[in-house]
């Protein structure tokens, strides 16, 4: 108990602090009041409106009002689409949350089986090319990748989709499972290059990681001593060396869900994929702040959700962390 309530806490410390972050950068941006009225607005117009708005009293003031209206979910109206900043951001983050589980199943279903197979391989050549490739998808940004996927498999192959999206997630959400599963073979179609675009850095980091742990883990006595009692190799890979190597990756797959969600963001630009990434960047170039605002206490919400999970899990498994 005492360790899941310091966990807690540090969680809410560190959503005090994004949300500090995130005021302040409204901040540091120039004086907000000016994103409100119009080029031709009078000084008296203005400093009406920065009256009204709040924006003449204290900063801490100012703070504690902020975070009042979080608390009820009111980031303001965006400034783009006329209506409330929770609610755009909210719309295009099952989009996001799509990707980002695809990439995430990606890393995960590819990253295994190839750091298994170069731990069983080691200094073969199988085990060469995978840490090649692995080394490569570790160095290639992204976006990069993106684009010569798009001028390849899409623009000279036609063998996928540039763009467009499928939800599937939404219908879950409203209760239509026939709906969501009859697309989702579609969505998975327009997820394959953005999804793999993604993940391909993730894969290519859990792979090298899956080896490294593997590796410790083979060699250990109790591994040497289940050979010597005639265990097949399948039983002793998977009973007994992945079984064991598999504390790191745990901690890894955890953190891997809010790396992704950070990864979507120049990727679904790439692809022009309705998502929440797509949304900050325009939003940005708009300065609709009240939208940037949202999506980044959405998002961080969402990591620090995810991570403190992970935590809980990973003292699960392996309740020495709790020491």
């Amino acid at each position: 108990m005492t360790f899941i309530i310091r966990r807690l806490l540090q969680s809410l410390v560190v959503i005090i602090g994004v949300t500090l972050i995130t005021f302040l950068a409204l901040q540091m941006s120039g004086d907000p009041t000016y994103l409100y009225v119009s080029e031709r607005a009078t000084e008296e117009e203005i400093i009406q409106t920065r009256a009204a708005l709040g924006f003449d009293r204290p900063l801490h003031e100012q703070y504690l009002t902020f975070i009042g209206k979080l608390v009820q979910g009111d980031f303001g109206n965006s400034l783009s689409y006329k209506r409330p900043a929770l609610g755009a951001v909210l719309e295009a983050l099952p989009a996001t949350i799509e990707l980002t589980l695809f990439a995430m199943m990606l890393a995960i279903v590819v990253a295994i089986p190839l750091g298994v197979a170069a731990a069983l391989n080691r200094g073969t050549p199988v085990d060469g090319s995978i840490m090649t490739v692995a080394m490569a998808g570790q160095s290639i940004p992204s976006f990069w990748l993106g684009i010569m996927m798009i001028m390849f498999l899409g623009l000279q192959m036609r063998f996928l989709p540039i763009s467009g999206h499928v939800p599937f997630i939404m219908p879950l959400v409203q209760g239509d499972v026939v709906r969501a599963f009859s697309q989702l073979p579609q969505a998975l179609y327009y997820l394959i290059m953005p999804g793999f675009a993604v993940a391909f850095y993730s894969i290519s980091r859990n792979a090298r990681l899956v080896r490294s742990s593997m590796l410790e883990v083979l060699g250990q006595d109790y591994v040497r001593t289940a050979r010597a009692k005639g265990i097949s190799e399948t039983a002793v890979v998977i009973r007994h060396a992945l079984r064991n190597a598999w504390l790191p990756v745990v901690t890894m797959i955890g953190l891997e869900f809010g790396f992704l969600l950070g990864g979507v963001v120049v990727v679904e630009m790439v692809f022009s994929w309705p998502g929440i990434g797509r949304l900050i960047f325009n939003a940005i170039n708009q300065r609709d702040i009240p939208v940037v605002q949202a999506a980044v206490v959405i998002l961080a919400l969402v990591f620090i959700t995810l991570n403190l999970i992970v935590d809980l899990i990973y003292a699960k498994i392996d309740p020495r962390v709790k020491l």
